[in-house]
């Protein structure tokens, strides 16, 4: 989906984020799950081309409406796991109760890991830089292939797959949009986040990030990893 649909949707539409994954000033509310994913390594060089990318975006008209993350928690999701608030048959594994705590569930996924198989390292690029962050690709064709396989074994290893396994959009989370940027303000995000999206691809050439891990959160600023990959 083009970004700017996100950011400046038809007036009165309601951010489904607001008054759950955090408030309107943008501080982050409890949000308790788990989730698959590589974090960026920290003290890289590509941390300090995205210290670079979060300074300009701050600086651009009405960033005051985008709650930041911590830079801490900056990562790329492999695979989507469970939160709370979302206990529905397509975000919930099949044969675990929907009623169970999440605790539960991220035990019950630490055994279904024990006998994962040795998959290929992730190697990602960025496609494009966004006000949420970065649209992110695999490096090759192979290395994009590489990335489904992950998701298809550990929708295999889990039992659980969501309605958007195989169209899901890989990328690392900066922001979230508080409230809509006007009209006005589009073009220069816009226009400084293309050259920005230039600038990132010529610093960085292959993401730097982890190995895979099943992490827990309690909100949208900290993952805890509890089982490596």
């Amino acid at each position: 989906m083009n970004w700017q649909i996100r950011v400046s949707p038809p007036p009165g539409t309601i951010n489904p984020h607001l008054g759950r994954r955090f408030d309107a000033t943008g501080h982050f509310l409890p949000e308790n799950g788990n989730t698959i994913v590589c974090q960026l390594i920290e003290d890289s060089y590509s941390e300090a081309a995205l210290l670079d990318l979060r300074a300009a975006m701050k600086a651009l008209p009405e960033a005051h409406k985008m709650a930041f993350t911590a830079i801490s928690s900056w990562h790329m999701t492999v695979f989507e796991g469970i939160i709370e608030h979302n206990r529905d048959s397509t975000h919930w594994p099949k044969d675990i109760p929907a009623d169970a705590p999440v605790d539960q569930v991220t035990a019950a996924f630490v055994q279904r890991l024990d006998e994962f198989p040795t998959l290929p390292p992730l190697r990602m690029a960025i496609r494009e830089a966004t006000p949420f962050g970065l649209s992110l690709e695999g490096a090759t064709l192979q290395d994009e292939a590489n990335a489904r396989v992950w998701r298809d074994r550990l929708s295999e290893a889990l039992g659980l797959r969501t309605p958007n396994h195989d169209s899901y959009g890989f990328h690392l989370t900066m922001a979230y949009a508080v409230d809509w940027l006007s009209l006005e303000a589009l073009p220069k995000w816009k226009e400084e986040l293309e050259d920005f999206t230039d600038i990132l691809k010529q610093r960085v050439e292959i993401l730097d990030i982890a190995r895979p891990a099943l992490c827990t959160f309690s909100d949208m600023n900290a993952f805890r990893p509890v089982r490596p990959l």
